[in-house]
């Protein structure tokens, strides 16, 4: 148990290793809003430089804050659906099954094939929650999704990293092979499109930050066949960490340039929508 996992990550990929040691360190302070075990107790064995991470605040604080309302958002869905399936794209090293698990859910973990072999390697997971590693625009992921009904998808932290045309592939995809979808998909305010040095740990990696969105309205180019749910934010989670934010949460300009979460889901045809 002692000994050190050697990962080889760049680019975006690595970026997962950024978002797993922020949640440790935010884990191990008095005024945590949740608890990541396992990023605790795994940060110590990964054979890496966190460094840049622990010097990168504003990484920091954006992770926690998207963690605090993900958390809250896919908790809903799963107390409404306690049967569902999750498919978490661009997982990384996440750790939200073992905080959400109601001991019904199937849940998998899908990432390219490099970050999946890491992941393997630190968690070995099958069952209930298993790994997929396929490109989220390769279609042949979802023919590994073999237990189906009520479907979650998580997009955290990745569609900032794709061009317009790879989302657009990466939401086909689930339309056109998933019914009963319901999405979570972090989006980066507009104005940060390109301006990834503003996050010191991010820029390090090589990652360009290359697509962005303020509401549903910005992506239904690209989610043919979606319907919004509501366009949700990050504030919540912001106040939660600094409560003194909520004076200034209701500014406009604050609600623009946050990362938004926009959840929508896939359009029932007209005979479902009779039923």
């Amino acid at each position: 148990m002692s000994e050190k996992i050697k990962v080889q990550l760049d680019g975006a990929a690595e970026t997962m290793l950024q978002s797993f040691y922020a949640r440790a360190q935010y884990s191990k302070s008095k005024k945590h809003k949740f608890y990541d075990a396992k990023a605790v107790e795994l940060v110590e064995r990964i054979d890496y430089d966190f460094s840049s991470a622990e010097k990168d605040s504003t990484m920091g604080t954006g992770v926690i804050a998207r963690t605090i309302v993900f958390d809250e958002l896919v908790k809903d869905f799963i107390d409404k659906n306690p049967d569902c399936t999750v498919v978490n794209i661009a997982c990384g090293l996440d750790t939200r099954f073992y905080r959400m698990d109601n001991g019904k859910i199937t849940w998998y973990n899908l990432d390219l094939p490099e970050t999946i072999a890491v992941r393997d390697q630190i968690y070995n997971e099958s069952g209930r929650v298993s790994t997929i590693g396929i490109s989220v625009t390769d279609p042949a992921w979802a023919e590994r999704i073999m237990v189906r009904g009520k479907m979650l998808f998580i997009i955290e932290g990745l569609s900032m990293y794709l061009t317009a045309e790879e989302n657009k592939q990466m939401l086909s995809i689930i339309h056109d092979n998933f019914d009963n979808a319901t999405v979570l998909m972090e989006c980066l305010a507009k104005k940060w499109v390109n301006k990834e040095k503003v996050e010191e740990s991010i820029q390090k990696t090589g990652a360009k930050f290359v697509f962005g969105a303020d509401s549903f309205d910005d992506i239904e180019d690209i989610a043919q066949g979606f319907r919004r749910v509501k366009d949700d934010n990050i504030i919540r989670g912001m106040t939660t960490i600094y409560p003194l934010l909520s004076i200034f949460s209701w500014v406009p300009y604050i609600k623009k340039i946050t990362q938004k979460i926009l959840v929508f889901e896939k359009k029932r045809s007209w005979l479902e929508d009779l039923k």
